[in-house]
C-alpha cells in the first residue's frame, strides 16, 4: 500500500484557540534567558486551555525543562539548533535550502509580516519558527497559512528533533496538533526532504540569501 497517495484535507481557518497555542509555543522555542522559568510557568497555565493532543505535548517540555538546569537547557538548545542543520530552526531552508530563491522567500514573509503592520527587530529572521508562531498569534488567518505552507519542513524538524531526542520535539508535537494531518503532497515533500535533503545551489548564491543559514545568538531575538 502506498501511503504517500491521496491528497492532503486544509482546514479553513484557525480555531479560537490557536492564538494561545501558537503564542507559547513561540515562547517555549526562543532561548531558554532569565525569564524562561517563567515562561514554563505561563504554559503550564495555558495548556490547561487547550485541547489534549496540544496541551499535553507542552507539558510533556515543560516537566521535562523544569527538571533541567538553566545552564544546561541553555547549552542544550545551542548544540541542538546552532550545531546539527538537520535541526535547523528557519523554516525556509526546507524548501528552498542555501540558495537564492531561500532570499526570496525570506523577503515574502517579510512583506506578508509588514502587510499585516508587523514589523521585526533588526536581529531576527523571519523564517524562524518561534517568530513564525510569534506571528500567527496575532493574525491567525495569515500565521495559519503560513505553517501549513511550511508544513513538510516542520514535520521533517519535529522528527530530526525526536531522533536527537531533543525536549523541544515535545513542542513541535504540539505545533503538528494545531495544523492539518499530513497526507498526500505533504507526505511526498516529507519524504523527498528526508531522502534529498534542502535544494543546493548550482551557481554563486545571492548576497542577500547566503548568509543566512543560523546567525550568532542575539539578545532579546527568537533565540
Amino acid at each position: 500500500m502506498n501511503v504517500l497517495k491521496g491528497k492532503t484535507t486544509r482546514r479553513a481557518r484557525p480555531e479560537p484557540w490557536h492564538p494561545r497555542a501558537w503564542q507559547t509555543q513561540s515562547l517555549l522555542l526562543a532561548y531558554p534567558d532569565d525569564a524562561f522559568e517563567q515562561t514554563l510557568a505561563l504554559a503550564g497555565r495555558v495548556a490547561a486551555t487547550l485541547p489534549e493532543p496540544v496541551a499535553r505535548p507542552l507539558l510533556r517540555f515543560t516537566a521535562l525543562a523544569e527538571r533541567t538546569t538553566p545552564d544546561d537547557l541553555a547549552a542544550a538548545y545551542v548544540a541542538t539548533f546552532d550545531h546539527r542543520k538537520r535541526c535547523c530552526p528557519y523554516l525556509t531552508y526546507y524548501a528552498h535550502g542555501d540558495t537564492r530563491r531561500r532570499g526570496l522567500g525570506l523577503l515574502g514573509l517579510k512583506q506578508t509580516y509588514a502587510a499585516a503592520g508587523w514589523r521585526l527587530t533588526d536581529d531576527e529572521l523571519p523564517d524562524h519558527l518561534a517568530v513564525v508562531l510569534e506571528f500567527a498569534a496575532t493574525d491567525p488567518a495569515t500565521g495559519h497559512r503560513l505553517l501549513t505552507e511550511h508544513r513538510a519542513g516542520l514535520e521533517l524538524l519535529r522528527l530530526a528533533l525526536a531522533d536527537e531526542d531533543a525536549p523541544w520535539a515535545h513542542v513541535l508535537d504540539s505545533v503538528s496538533a494545531t495544523l492539518p494531518a499530513l497526507a498526500g503532497d505533504d507526505r511526498e515533500a516529507v519524504a523527498r526532504l528526508a531522502a534529498q535533503g534542502p535544494p543546493e545551489e548550482q551557481v554563486g548564491l545571492d548576497p542577500y540569501a547566503s548568509p543566512v543559514f543560523l546567525p550568532d545568538p542575539a539578545p532579546g531575538g527568537p533565540r
